[in-house]
């Protein structure tokens, strides 16, 4: 036994060398993967941290109660927001309110009550595709059906109906995502006890997947108070020295108004330009704050 042992050791030596150098060139692979995804996340990071600090070091001097309170003007000294600030809140809001109970109802639908076959097949790979769409593309939809065909003219509901169906796509499939993440052990557990369906939906399983829901409209909100194109071209219009008041009036928002102080040669614009970034940056965290504590309340309750 002795012997064989002797013969089996030097045949043995080479292989645990191999193997120590395979997991060592792992390892050093491994560790230069993991170097090359902080740098590529870091590029992303610094590109943002660079521009928030050029934007905040030209327009922190301009945000004041004047600048909040005021109306735009051809004189920048005169120039505000107010206008586009309220603009911005009414378009936000009131896509908000259209586009989360519809978009959630159609992804109860075609996860919970829709059967297997190509027209449901077909209608995923639409909503897939649509989320994909160029958003100046829903501009010209929302000018031919909203503007001119139901004769709401350019208001802010015709501007909050384009961007909800703009929006609308990126809303569904993640709250279909959401809806799949809930085991379907819930389910049964909950038709074993005599409940609906409807119950079941209501009770269970969209408590459950709420907080995934909530994450998905974050993003698209987030889209949508950027967004540009799509209300220039159902005729936003870039100088309006009220607010609005009803869902039936003309508005402007604070995209287009920063659109328009940038196109202007003068600096004392581009400054302007540079404050309404930050206010639009402080809404928007503003609203994910908001819906950030939602989730996490429905997290906690869960």
């Amino acid at each position: 036994m002795s012997g064989d042992a002797a013969r089996l050791a030097p045949a043995t030596a080479p292989v645990r060398l191999a193997s120590t150098r395979r997991d060592l060139w792992r390892r050093r692979l491994g560790t230069a993967f993991a170097l090359l995804t902080a740098a590529a996340t870091m590029v992303g990071v610094g590109a943002l941290l660079i521009l928030l600090i050029d934007v905040a070091r030209d327009g922190m001097g301009q945000i004041d109660a004047e600048f909040l309170t005021s109306y735009p003007s051809r004189f920048p000294e005169r120039a505000g927001i107010k206008s586009a600030l309220w603009g911005s809140i009414w378009i936000l809001g009131l896509t908000a309110v259209i586009s989360f109970p519809v978009s959630v109802a159609a992804a109860i639908y075609l996860e919970e009550y829709a059967p297997e076959h190509w027209f449901t097949r077909l209608i995923q790979t639409n909503i897939a595709n649509l989320a994909g769409v160029p958003s100046i593309v829903y501009g010209l939809l929302g000018l031919a059906l909203f503007v001119r065909g139901m004769g709401l003219g350019r208001t802010v509901l015709s501007g909050a109906l384009t961007l909800s169906i703009l929006v609308m796509p990126v809303i569904i499939i993640a709250a279909q995502e959401a809806l799949r993440a809930v085991p379907d052990s819930i389910r049964e557990a909950a038709y074993a006890l005599g409940a609906t369906r409807w119950q079941v939906v209501r009770g269970q399983v969209l408590p459950m997947a709420l907080p995934g829901i909530l994450t998905g409209t974050i993003l698209a909100l987030s889209r949508a108070v950027g967004e540009t194109a799509p209300l220039i071209t159902i005729g936003a219009l870039t100088f309006i020295a009220f607010t609005p008041k009803t869902v039936m009036d003309p508005f402007t928002v604070l995209p287009i108004q920063i659109f328009n102080w940038v196109s202007r040669p003068q600096a004392e614009f581009h400054a302007l330009a540079a404050g309404a970034i930050l206010v639009l940056l402080a809404l928007l965290l503003t609203m994910n704050a908001v819906a950030i504590f939602l989730r996490n309340r429905f997290q906690r309750r869960l």
